[in-house]
Formats: structure tokens, C-alpha cells, sequence
């Protein structure tokens, strides 16, 4: 059981997990999640850490058919500029590797942006906290444990 699993149980939200075999050779861990699962990839969200203004660390979430807009970010933030944030200093404020980053049960709490898509889905897709491993979960729940907000987050 992951500390993601964990916060989803303690939190008292409904959850359905997702497993599949994950390809270490996989290009991108999110549209494999998305093309093993059978989703469609505007349902399933990937977790970046950026730091805000040189400061603040901040986990910023879109689809994997994505991108993160950094200025978008910082903006919902109510910051000037967001840069991403190194693996070793991702993995060390979360306590997951990359490719498994889960906006759930991160080691230190990271203020949590949602991209706007989200919002209207009936559930969204996010990492369990291994790769392999997705949650799905209705957008407000995931909101709620994580504190998060809705705001546009894709790079155009």
C-alpha cells in the first residue's frame, strides 16, 4: 500500500485503483498509462513539481497529452515565474520517484494547482504513487485531500 493509497483511505474519499505492467522502455509514463489502461489521455493527469520564484516548491497537474505551462502556473500561484524543480529535490519533498509522483500522500504537503479540464470530468486518472499503479478518483475529492485548486495550467 502506498502513502497515496493511504491519504485516499484516511481522507474517506471513493477510489478505484488501476494496475498494468509497466514498460521501463516507455516513453512517457503518463500516455502509458493512458494506452494500457484504455483511457483517454485528457482523463489521465501527470504530477510536476515546479519551484515558485525560486522559493516555494508547488505541484502543478495536466493531462499527459499535455503540457505544463510554467507561467500559468506561477500565476494560479500568485507568483512571478515558476522553473521545474530537480529529480533529487522532487523525490526528496515527496518521497516518490519520478514516474510515480502522486499529488496524494506526498512526504511534505505541496500547495496543489489541478488543471481546469479536470473539473468537469466525472473522474480523473493520477498516479498511486508507483509506476503501474492509477487512481482514479472524482476531481472535488481530489481537490479536497490535496487542498488544491482549479486554474487553466496547459501550455497553449
Amino acid at each position: 500500500m502506498t502513502p497515496a493509497i493511504k491519504a485516499a483511505d484516511h481522507a474517506g474519499i471513493n477510489y478505484t485503483l488501476h494496475t498494468y505492467k509497466h514498460d521501463p522502455e516507455a516513453e512517457s509514463w503518463g500516455l502509458e498509462a493512458s494506452e494500457k489502461l484504455g483511457i483517454h489521455p485528457g482523463r489521465v493527469f501527470k504530477t510536476l513539481v515546479a519551484l515558485l520564484d525560486g522559493e516555494e516548491l508547488v505541484v502543478g497537474m495536466v493531462p499527459v497529452s499535455t503540457r505544463l505551462s510554467l507561467k500559468e502556473l506561477a500565476r494560479a500561484a500568485g507568483g512571478k515565474k515558476a522553473a521545474m524543480a530537480d529529480r533529487k529535490t522532487v523525490e526528496r519533498s515527496t518521497g516518490y520517484v519520478l514516474g510515480g509522483v502522486s499529488a496524494l500522500g506526498q512526504k511534505k504537503r505541496l500547495r496543489t494547482f489541478i488543471d481546469a479540464s479536470a473539473e468537469p470530468l466525472a473522474t480523473v486518472f493520477i498516479s498511486a504513487g508507483r509506476r503501474g499503479l492509477e487512481i482514479e478518483l472524482a476531481p472535488a475529492a481530489l481537490a479536497a485531500v490535496t487542498q488544491g485548486a482549479f486554474a487553466p495550467l496547459q501550455q497553449s
